[in-house]
């Protein structure tokens, strides 16, 4: 029970790492650590609401083996997260199973998601046409001190389709990115090289993402076809009604405190998880929210080892207050609005008196006039116009930045993150000098029309006729 509690505050404290400096803003890390919780939360509190040591362990255990057989990639978070935390888990956790290509819903063999080595971007040469290959999306992001890629590619498939098919889509995750060189000339042609110590990928006439590491997944509902596929296909068992795993997670039910306690935390994760959503990283108040939080395992374990069913929901209805208080006001009235909204529970906490003037949401991103003097880039995407599901989707970017304090704050107060988009930009430059840090930035025009954004004296610079979904002050 000690792990499964360490486990959720490893998570809270990972978060609050990734948020600490928005100049280092690692997106990715945040939707990780609050994606573990989606559908192990409640099975935590159903672990920890018993006053007999023995059946708490005997639950917390069962929790554990559930967690560990969501994904490949989990077992080995648990185990990295549990040694931080002071514990070896290795020995409670199943063992891993060699991983298998899957079956979709037809009994069609699905492609794997593979490492970027010479081998296996050789297998694609057979099936795929990287040569004429356009690029649909490229995103670029800070990940803490690193930077990461994702790349985006429609390809041409080169053996025979039995039914019509969506266009086939190379899917690039890139790791350690050390250059990038982009622009709107740099759509058509890939060059894809894996070599020992280094990735790289060449854009023609000129543009290049070169990267330590990084891996690719074929979207492609007709895999099965190529000549990879087939020889998948011949070595895949079929596809099974029932997996291994149990079907729903361990759990009981839940007192109405403890449940109110467990909904509440709930909603945050998933309030937190929609930073995977770029266009609401800046608002999610994550700093907050951890703080809130913070010690939430001790306390859900100490609340729930209660004797008597009345003490226990006392002691939630507490964990519950100190939450609250920890949060502060801002946060106690949100809290109040997902107490009433998630589990029925309004009385739960007293609700503060509202500002005369209500900021906008939790952040500190009130726009104020002006445009800042210096910038850092923490995330640049650009997608192509294409059709998706039969919707026209026109070119779009997305931009990303830490922006100082404003002028009228202290000069000491924390950097905040600030997104904004534009569609169908007439300008996209993106050079690796634009993630330095901090650097010039200038607007050209106003945002509500034609406007420009230069950061680092054009490593960035993306202009759009129709104005951005935000101003960037």
């Amino acid at each position: 029970m000690s792990v499964l509690t360490a486990l959720l505050d490893r998570s809270l404290d990972q978060m609050a790492e990734a948020a600490a400096d928005v100049r280092l803003f690692d997106r990715e890390a945040i939707r990780a650590a609050s994606d573990v919780w989606d559908n192990n939360l409640f099975p935590l509190f159903w672990a920890a609401s018993t006053s007999i040591a023995g059946e708490r362990e005997r639950r917390a255990t069962a929790v554990l083996e559930w967690m560990a057989s969501l994904g490949e990639r989990r077992p080995l978070w648990m185990t990295e997260q549990a040694a931080i935390a002071g514990y070896d888990i290795e020995a409670l956790l199943p063992p891993a199973k060699p991983h298998t290509p899957g079956r979709d819903y037809r009994g069609y063999v699905m492609a794997p998601q593979c490492r970027l080595t010479r081998q296996n971007v050789d297998e694609l040469v057979p099936d795929y046409d990287l040569a004429t290959a356009s690029v649909r999306h490229l995103r670029v992001e800070r990940a803490g001190t690193r930077l990461t890629a994702f790349l985006q590619l429609v390809t041409d498939r080169k053996f025979a389709v039995d039914e019509p098919a969506p266009p086939a889509l190379l899917d690039v995750w890139l790791d350690d990115v050390t250059d990038i060189a982009f622009d709107l000339s740099h759509t058509r042609g890939v060059i894809l090289d894996a070599g020992m110590r280094e990735i790289g990928i060449s854009l023609s006439p000129g543009g290049r993402l070169r990267a330590a590491g990084g891996e690719y997944r074929l979207d492609d509902r007709s895999w099965h076809l190529s000549t990879a596929g087939r020889r998948a296909d011949a070595a895949t068992p079929p596809r099974a009604s029932r997996s291994g795993r149990p079907q729903r997670p361990p759990g009981g039910d839940l007192g109405p405190d403890a449940h109110a306690a467990a909904a509440l935390l709930h909603h945050v994760m998933l309030e937190l998880r929609s930073v995977r959503y770029a266009a609401r990283a800046d608002r999610v108040p994550v700093l907050k929210l951890c703080r809130a939080f913070s010690g939430a395992g001790e306390a859900i374990l100490t609340a729930g080892s209660q004797r008597g069913t009345r003490r226990r929901e006392a002691a939630f209805q507490d964990v519950i207050r100190t939450w609250a208080g920890q949060g502060g006001p801002d946060v106690t009235r949100w809290f109040a609005a997902a107490l009433r909204e998630r589990a029925g529970r309004p009385d739960l906490i007293e609700t503060p008196r509202a500002p005369e003037r209500t900021p906008p949401s939790l952040t500190d991103s009130s726009p104020s006039a002006g445009t800042p003097s210096q910038a850092a880039l923490v995330m640049a995407a650009w997608t192509a116009p294409h059709t998706d599901y039969q919707t026209e989707r026109p070119a779009a970017s997305q931009l990303q930045f830490a922006l100082p304090p404003h002028t009228h704050e202290n000069t000491s107060a924390p950097w905040r993150l600030r997104t904004v988009g534009c569609t169908d930009p007439n300008s996209f430059h993106l050079h690796a000098d634009a993630f330095q840090g901090p650097g010039p930035f200038a607007q050209t025009g106003k945002a509500t029309a034609a406007c420009s954004l230069d950061l680092h004296r054009g490593a960035l610079f993306v202009a759009a006729e129709n104005g951005w979904s935000a101003s960037v002050s």
